[in-house]
């Protein structure tokens, strides 16, 4: 059992969903982002996603899409964040950690040393948001063979037919997009989210985790009701957008800013 399923279960004692946090790694620079995720925990976030900043996110919306040009301005690159989740993983051995983002750079790494290199710095799981299970012999396999969780995203559109295959090699949790289009755009439909919620539950015993949208406390707390986790994401890198300086710099206010947010919404989810 690895980090992922030990937090899942842990939680499922507590009888409460798990709070799964995004932030760039790098964003809006490397010191100030090790700032960010190192207090992540304390804040209250149970399970943290790395995202691996990419020139053509194409499921992220503006907020993100900034943050991984912040970041790539900044000079962060795929070394650079398993560098991060090295520095973080110096002071936190328990905290799951999930490297989210896009193939391309995966592959420009090179897949079997990407594996190694992940593995090495403390990463438990990937999500890759461009393979289908069709591709799964690309990355999928290997990955899991190397000891990484590979988590899958399914969708208000994954219907019963499509359902087994995306589960069939997905591990660590399922990742459900609660509404259709791209990241921080649009406010989850709650009745819609527990339907399919409890639809995909007759295809996994994995625990489900639903991001996309959520913002505030309120809406965590709503979907905490049904889901195993919830995902905060846009909300947290806009809040670093928000505080940045003039010039587009790291101000006192960016560490602060975040962490409260994260407080404010693990609040929601845990009442």
């Amino acid at each position: 059992m690895g980090r992922i399923e030990r937090r899942f279960a842990d939680l499922k004692k507590q009888k409460r969903a798990a709070l799964v946090t995004f932030v760039t790694a790098g964003d809006p620079d490397y010191e100030t982002s090790l700032k960010i995720i190192n207090g992540l925990p304390k804040a209250g976030a149970d399970i943290i996603e790395f995202g691996m900043p990419f020139t053509d996110p194409m499921a992220d919306g503006p907020a993100i899409q900034a943050a991984g040009l912040r970041a790539l301005h900044g000079g962060q690159t795929l070394k650079k964040t398993l560098k991060l989740v090295k520095a973080f993983r110096a002071g936190d051995k328990d905290t799951p950690v999930v490297l989210m983002g896009y193939y391309n750079p995966i592959y420009v790494y090179g897949v079997e040393k990407f594996l190694v290199d992940a593995k090495a710095v403390g990463a438990d799981g990937l999500i890759v948001v461009d393979l289908p299970p069709e591709e799964d012999d690309e990355l999928c396999i290997p990955a899991m063979k190397a000891g990484l969780n590979f988590i899958r995203l399914a969708t208000p559109t994954t219907d019963d037919r499509r359902a087994p295959a995306v589960f069939r090699n997905t591990s660590g949790f399922v990742y459900y997009v609660s509404v259709l289009g791209i990241t921080g755009t649009k406010t989850p439909d709650l009745k819609s989210v527990r339907k399919n919620v409890i639809r995909l539950r007759n295809h996994t015993n994995l625990p489900i985790a639903v991001g996309f949208g959520v913002k505030t406390a309120e809406q965590a707390r709503a979907i905490a009701k049904n889901a195993d986790g919830v995902v905060v994401g846009s909300a947290l890198v806009s809040a670093i957008k928000d505080s940045l300086a003039k010039s587009g710099n790291a101000s006192p206010k960016t560490v602060k800013a975040v962490h409260s947010l994260v407080s404010d919404i693990a609040r929601g989810v845990r009442s």
